[in-house]
């Protein structure tokens, strides 16, 4: 679960295994895989750190710091 605000300030906890897209329009919109949207004051950046983090700490991926710079992942 990745901890968000919404853009009224309230914050909430999403699941990020289901997020599908993210989009900025130019509020962060992000669209779940079950149809549902939320929109965000996270920028989308933030919103791709977070995730990243979550799925480290789950250690569903690793990433080595290096190839993070470039946009390389490996899974484990």
């Amino acid at each position: 679960m990745i901890k968000l605000t919404r853009l009224n300030g309230n914050t909430f906890y999403l699941n990020a295994f289901l997020i599908e897209t993210v989009e900025s329009f130019p509020d962060t919109t992000i669209l779940l895989t079950n149809g549902k949207r939320y929109v965000v004051s996270e920028d989308a950046e933030t919103l791709v750190s977070l995730t990243k983090q979550f799925y480290r700490d789950i250690r569903m991926i690793t990433i080595d710091q290096r190839k993070e710079e470039t946009g390389l992942e490996k899974n484990s």
